[in-house]
């Protein structure tokens, strides 16, 4: 059986008293993938106030986060 690995999350925040709480659960999420990986480190791409995407990236140094703003 193949176990799947997430790679790419998808957040859209309904209101902003919640952004902190679903980045961090998504974040989370991404990190428990990386750590099986240990190649890729988190991308957050903020596309406009209510919706951010979470990718694994190469680019980015496994153990850290980083982000980018789109709009």
């Amino acid at each position: 059986m193949r176990s799947q690995t997430i790679e790419h999350v998808e957040v859209l925040v309904p209101t902003p008293g919640q952004l902190h709480e679903l980045l961090n659960d998504a974040e989370a999420m991404l990190r428990q993938a990386a750590m099986a990986q240990r190649s890729a480190g988190i991308m957050v791409t903020r596309h406009h106030p209510g919706r951010y995407t979470l990718d694994l990236s190469p680019t980015v140094p496994f153990g850290e986060t980083w982000e980018r703003k789109l709009s």
